[in-house]
């Protein structure tokens, strides 16, 4: 290297050096000289990528790690991509021979340029750049340089002006799938998963997303979701399934091997609370676009009644068996499901002694609407008289408290549809407690009754407790 150029690369390290300077400092530095000085650098930058002499790499770096401290600084970063040369500079990182460290100084500095919302959309527009990022994404020795490259991604797809146009992209959720589960670094992975799941915000993303190839990204995000050792990752990646869940998604996800029971499985055995919730989340969600004409409506019940052992559902289970039992087409088939009945009985027991705003207090409300919505079709009148429903309405019909009113309503009106089947009433009326619990609910309807309330309770419920308990009476 001549003395020209030796001491170019002083003054480049002394350049260095400088702006190691604090925040404010850098900052004036700027506003006095950056219109000059930042042009000069990326001048100078291009004659070192092209002259590729011994001293080079270390003018390259030099030179990197000053435009490196300008982007740190929140303000600069948008007059800084204005530069012309600027973006032309970074997008060289993909073709050029450079250094491991200094392919990471450039792609640190894209990514904090990337951060700032007002470059979002240019960034993702120059083509050749997006594709620059991908390839040190997917092909770059450096774990840190595939960091740095996921971070931008993410960024970009967090605009809502780039989501729709990305997602189409089809080597975008390529790379975010493949830095999503290959990656070792958890970084990394965390960033493809927050990604897709800035993807899958836009509504309009969301078929596009389930549909890739052959789902792809849904198997990425069931595994992430599963078993990535990060918390934040699996927490995302459950919400961006939450995301992509919807009426036109539905069949797809619920058909998606596996996907329903992993749901349900981290629901309960995750040992990240948010996890649990996002996982029961994403399940429900998915659950109420589930149709009983689907092939997955039995896995679906089958992953509903394992989330149903979920400590912080915070009652949105339950919720949806009660939603679904609303639906005259899925009562039968959902009384006849295995462990079902079994499943809303437990739910309603558990919530004894539980505070009126507790969620088993609401899991149990909740369960004994479905019970009482399933005893509304004839044919499950037979099937729904045993031990365990008997045991649950028992129990829901005692409650005391103004807070436990619609349960013990639901509960009087699931016994008079249930004795409305003769066979039934024998086995209801020897069941321990039942007629004395009945009898209470019969007082209770003739203080009302005295009171003067046109109806039994705020539900509008009709008075149903002494008809039911004659009719078990006769029974007997």
């Amino acid at each position: 290297m001549s003395d020209q150029e030796d001491e170019i690369c002083s003054i480049t390290s002394a350049l260095e050096m400088v702006y190691r300077a604090e925040r404010e400092a850098v900052i004036i530095s700027y506003h006095d000289v950056g219109a000059a000085l930042i042009p000069l650098l990326l001048r100078l930058l291009e004659r070192c990528e092209k002259g590729r002499k011994v001293l080079a790499e270390e003018c390259i770096s030099n030179i990197s790690k000053v435009l490196l401290y300008m982007t740190r600084i929140a303000e600069l970063r948008i007059p800084l991509v204005g530069h012309p040369g600027m973006l032309a500079a970074l997008e060289r990182v993909s073709t050029l021979p450079l250094s491991m460290e200094n392919r990471v100084l450039r792609m640190r500095i894209l990514a904090n340029l990337a951060n700032a919302e007002g470059n979002k959309v240019m960034i993702f527009e120059r083509m050749s750049l997006l594709e620059a990022v991908m390839k040190i994404a997917t092909l770059d020795k450096s774990e840190s340089a595939r960091e740095y490259a996921s971070a931008i991604l993410m960024d970009l797809a967090s605009c809502n002006t780039n989501q729709i146009p990305m997602a189409r992209i089809e080597k975008v959720l390529a790379t975010f799938v493949k830095l999503a589960v290959v990656e070792d670094k958890v970084e990394t992975r965390e960033y493809a998963v927050s990604g897709l799941q800035n993807l899958a915000f836009e509504k309009k993303n969301r078929i596009q997303l389930v549909s890739y190839g052959s789902g792809v990204v849904i198997e990425a995000l069931k595994k992430t979701t599963s078993s990535d050792s990060n918390d934040k990752t699996r927490r995302r990646s459950a919400g961006a399934l939450t995301n992509l869940a919807c009426d036109g998604t539905a069949e797809k996800m619920g058909n998606h091997d596996g996907l329903l029971t992993t749901l349900a499985e981290v629901s309960v055995n995750d040992t990240n609370r948010e996890v649990q919730q996002r996982a029961a989340l994403a399940l429900t969600k998915l659950a109420n676009s589930v149709t009983v004409k689907m092939k997955c409506w039995g896995t679906l019940l089958d992953a509903l009644i394992k989330a149903s052992q979920c400590k912080y559902a915070d009652g949105i289970v339950s919720a949806m068996f009660r939603v679904k039992t609303r639906v005259e087409e899925n009562r039968t088939s959902m009384a006849k499901h295995p462990m079902l009945l079994t499943t809303l009985a437990q739910m309603c027991l558990q919530s004894e002694d539980s505070e009126p705003s507790s969620a088993d207090h609401k899991d149990g409300e909740n369960a004994t609407k479905a019970i009482a919505h399933l005893a509304n079709d004839p044919l499950n009148h037979k099937l729904i008289c045993n031990e365990h429903i008997l045991a649950a309405l028992v129990h829901g019909a005692s409650l005391g408290g103004q807070e436990a009113l619609v349960t013990r309503d639901a509960a009087i009106l699931a016994m008079e549809r249930m004795a409305m089947e003769h066979s039934n009433r024998p086995m209801m009326a020897r069941y321990p407690g039942m007629l004395v619990t009945i009898a209470k609910a019969t007082e209770r309807e003739m203080h009302e009754e005295l009171n003067g309330n046109p109806v039994s309770s705020a539900t509008g419920q009709p008075r149903l407790a002494k008809p039911l308990l004659m009719s078990l009476l006769v029974a007997m």
